[in-house]
C-alpha cells in the first residue's frame, strides 16, 4: 500500500466515524433534553415559558455538534488537507 491509499482510507474511516459519532450522541442528548424538560413543565407548569425558551437554546447548541461533525466529515472526504503533503513528496 502505498501513503495515498492508507490515507484516503483513513480519511474514510474518520468520516464515517465522525458521522455516526456525531449523530448518535446528538440525538441521545436531545431525548435527555426534551424528557428533562418535559418533566420539568409536568412538576412546574408556571415555568412553562423560561423552560421552553432554554431547551430550544439548548436544542440549537446540541444540533450545532452534528452539524460541525458533518462539516468535518465533508472536509475529510473532499477537501483533504493532508492530501497536498503525502503527493508533494518526491
Amino acid at each position: 500500500m502505498d501513503n495515498l491509499t492508507i490515507i484516503a482510507l483513513a480519511s474514510i474511516i474518520a468520516s464515517a466515524l465522525t458521522v455516526v459519532l456525531g449523530c448518535v450522541l446528538p440525538a441521545l442528548a436531545e431525548g435527555k433534553a426534551i424528557v428533562t424538560a418535559l418533566t420539568s413543565l409536568s412538576q412546574q407548569p408556571d415555568a412553562a415559558p423560561s423552560i421552553t425558551r432554554a431547551l430550544f437554546v439548548g436544542l440549537a447548541m446540541i444540533e450545532s455538534m452534528a452539524i460541525y461533525c458533518f462539516v468535518i466529515s465533508i472536509i475529510l472526504i473532499f477537501a483533504n488537507p493532508f492530501w497536498n503533503h503525502f503527493i508533494a513528496k518526491p
